[in-house]
């Protein structure tokens, strides 16, 4: 029997196992699909305050963001690190005055640490104005944080995992009851062997399937109005030498962002789409990605269009309903509704959210769970690193030199990209390693067995979309053999285990010319 049974494995689910876990409760987490792999990874991997939601006078949920994000970095320096974003001038839309005023608010809300304040700069002599067209001649710059979304929610279930508790990826919960005061689930794992399970509180973290997990699933009735709101990102080839960022306004109202992204491509999104299609079919289509596409070329000399996409994404935020229509107007605070039944266990649902708030999130489950439970130890996540950020947030290049200096064969671009993947954890990759072919089966791209085994063996991976869309972006690197090499490796590892390789989840790496009709 389990204190706590968690239904749903992305940012939220993991987070409320993590902060449960360490609170000394047994917790059991079940995600029907791969941990991460919908509406978690499928962000524009930003920790932020969210600039905009100042325009809708979301001040308390910006400052609450804004908190987080120096926390987070602090606990995660490996996969959250600051970036910096330029907000070019549009004459014609918000005005200068009110971008400074937005600007300052932004920069003292939150109890900025160490993050460089915003300032103003001239496009036409720095070297961020070189890719613009050349009516825009002043913008903003500020900081915000980037993320690794679909490795945060890995490294909450592997923290989740190393305090006890039991973390079930593929693993379908087909019904929840009442019975003798205790949830009663039973599940199904992707072998389709069935299980069942005892809890004394029940959490739906479903997100998008929020609602249709109770209606289905569970049963009951809770205040669960929500606005799936679909957001799609392209990749396309870099588009800009630099290291900063983007902010483009849209005559519509909307932003859109620029991101470097995996060191040869640029990310650009997101889009804000009512989805009322299927929840298992999420994919862009051609409007999305043309209106991503104007957006670009109405501030960057080099024109793009759908040609050019190397990659896309698409993913459902489960926004909840605050009586606005208007999918950029919607809020993105979450909350947290408890239902108590008399003759039987809570059912705690969480509705709406956004990444950054993930943790305190978290928090607020835990006091939902006291109520039922008594009193539980003190809040902890907030200073607790997360598995492989146990160093300070401002050291990552000199954890790049130490692990240089400890495998002086590996370059500094390798060493990087380890380091940012795993932080402190990348000596379990390496073992004493002392040149590449120690590594183990070359796969191309930069991914070696010994990475794949390390996915395999700690961090839940076992398709070929698990390891090369998620847990790495080696996708937009390997081709069409080498991604056959990898699915061999993987159903020959299976094999070994008795074990059976999911089926391919095809929205994972579909690309738009697949998507758009």
């Amino acid at each position: 029997m389990f204190d706590v049974f968690i239904i749903g494995g992305g940012i939220n689910g993991c987070g409320v196992a993590r902060d449960a876990a360490g609170r000394g409760l047994s917790v059991c987490l079940a995600e029907k699909d791969d941990l991460g792999g919908k509406t978690s990874s499928g962000s524009t991997k930003l920790i932020h305050g969210g600039l905009r939601y100042l325009e809708h006078y979301e001040f308390n949920l910006v400052r609450k963001s804004l908190i987080e994000r120096e926390v987070l970095w602090s606990i995660a320096p490996h996969i959250i690190y600051p970036l910096r974003f330029v907000l070019p001038h549009h004459g014609g839309l918000r005005p200068s005055a009110l971008l400074r005023l937005g600007l300052f608010i932004y920069d003292h809300l939150g109890g900025r640490k160490n993050l460089s304040k915003s300032r103003k700069i001239s496009l036409a002599s720095d070297e961020v104005g070189q890719p613009l067209r050349s009516e825009f001649k002043i913008g903003f710059e500020y900081s915000d944080c980037w993320v690794d979304d679909a490795r945060l929610v890995l490294v909450n279930a592997r923290d989740a995992a190393d305090r006890g508790a039991k973390i079930m990826a593929r693993h379908e919960v087909v019904s929840a009851r009442r019975e003798n005061g205790l949830w009663v689930i039973d599940s199904r794992d992707h072998n389709s062997t069935k299980h069942e399970f005892r809890a004394r509180i029940l959490v739906n973290a479903a997100g998008p399937w929020v609602s249709q997990l109770t209606d289905s699933v569970i049963g009951g009735a809770v205040n669960r109005n929500m606005h799936l709101i679909r957001g799609s990102h392209i990749v396309v080839p870099k588009l800009y030498a630099h290291d900063r960022c983007y902010l483009l306004q849209n005559s519509d109202g909307r932003i859109v962002f620029v991101i470097p992204y995996e060191g040869d491509f640029s990310l650009i999104g997101t889009t804000d789409e009512e989805h009322h299609e299927s929840l298992d079919e999420i994919n862009i289509d051609k409007r999305e990605a043309e209106y991503l596409c104007r957006s670009v070329n109405g501030y960057f000399k080099r024109s793009i269009n759908v040609k050019d996409v190397a990659w896309s994404y698409s993913a459902v935020r489960p926004l909840f309903d605050d009586g606005n229509s208007d999918a950029k107007s919607i809020t993105r605070d979450y909350r947290v509704v408890s239902e108590v039944n008399e003759t039987g266990p809570p059912l705690i649902s969480i509705l709406g959210g956004k990444i950054t708030t993930y943790r305190k999130l978290a928090e607020d489950v835990m006091a939902e769970v006291s109520r039922s439970l008594g009193a539980l130890g003190p809040s902890w996540t907030g200073s607790s690193p997360l598995p492989g950020g146990s160093f300070a947030c401002l050291e990552f290049e000199n954890e790049v030199t130490r692990v240089r200096e400890e495998y002086p064969f590996l370059s500094h671009s390798y060493a990087h990209r380890l380091m940012r993947l795993y932080g402190s954890l990348a000596c379990q990759i390496l073992r004493g390693a002392k040149s590449y072919e120690d590594l183990g089966q070359f796969f191309g791209g930069h991914l070696y067995e010994n990475e794949v085994r390390y996915l395999m063996e700690y961090e839940w991976a076992m398709s070929v979309e698990d390891i090369l869309w998620r847990r790495t972006k080696e996708g937009l690197r390997l081709s069409d053999d080498e991604v056959r090499q990898l699915s061999d490796f993987l159903k020959n590892v299976a094999s070994e285990n008795n074990s059976v390789v999911p089926h391919s989840e095809a929205s994972s790496t579909t690309t738009v010319e697949r998507s758009v009709a």
